[in-house]
């Protein structure tokens, strides 16, 4: 082995070293406070982008949230190890309930979580939002269960503008027909809308851009505009049978 290469290996090694314990060491510190937003700063100096950053959530009961990602919500509740990513955004508009963040739950870069006028989200444990959704709880709340999967794109909405005429939409009374809850172990496809008064089920799957305008049974795989089950998962067992 020449001396070139083994300096390049040696380098690598001693790198990697200390960026490990460089990590571990900033990531004890780290949390939602301001001295906790630059320790997770200055962890994020040697570690990996995106998805790659979760791993430091799993290192402090704080979690981790990304240096550039925007917290104005005074009702905000987290469990241990959330991760938040990169210019993700969470707001409270006039008259917002809380957002409440259980356990590992991770919410990807550039997705905003916005409460106003009474309505609040809760997402349970382990439920993951890909990037550039849009919960936008007005009025009414978002719930979604524990496992569940959000795919990039996707936007929910429990609430409307009034339309009556002779009245400008922007001035109508915000309106809606009850909360978006959403099951333990589901998955949004990419580019799914989910709008007021809607529930799904329990492992339902909701296929790429789909509209969901009404309940979606547990279990069923649900497709179009609006959303309509057109199979089980269960019809789906023999095709998985080894």
């Amino acid at each position: 082995m020449d001396f070139q290469s083994w300096n390049t290996k040696d380098h690598n090694r001693i790198y990697h070293a200390f960026s490990k314990r460089w990590i571990r060491f900033w990531m004890h510190y780290a949390g939602p406070t301001a001295v906790g937003r630059t320790a997770s700063r200055l962890a994020s100096w040697f570690a990996p982008p995106h998805k790659a950053r979760v791993y430091l959530a799993r290192m402090n009961a704080h979690g981790f949230i990304e240096p550039n990602a925007t917290i104005y919500h005074s009702k905000l509740k987290m469990g241990p190890n959330v991760f938040i990513g990169e210019h993700a955004i969470i707001f409270e508009n006039s008259g917002g309930g809380p957002v409440e963040l259980g356990s590992q739950v991770n919410i990807f870069r550039h997705t905003i979580l916005e409460t106003a006028h009474g309505g609040s989200i809760l997402l349970e444990d382990e439920v993951s939002i890909h990037p550039r959704c849009q919960l936008n709880a007005y009025v009414s709340s978002i719930r979604i269960g524990s496992g569940t999967m959000i795919a990039p794109n996707c936007a929910l909405y429990p609430y409307d503008h009034g339309i009556a005429p002779g009245r400008p939409i922007m001035e109508q009374p915000l309106e809606s027909k009850g909360p978006i809850t959403i099951g333990r172990e589901a998955w949004l496809g990419v580019g799914v809308i989910v709008l007021g008064g809607v529930e799904i089920g329990d492992g339902a799957v909701i296929a790429a851009g789909s509209i969901v305008t009404q309940n979606i049974p547990e279990n069923a795989i649900a497709a179009g505009t609006p959303a309509k089950a057109i199979k089980m998962r269960n019809d789906l067992a023999d095709k998985f049978k080894a």
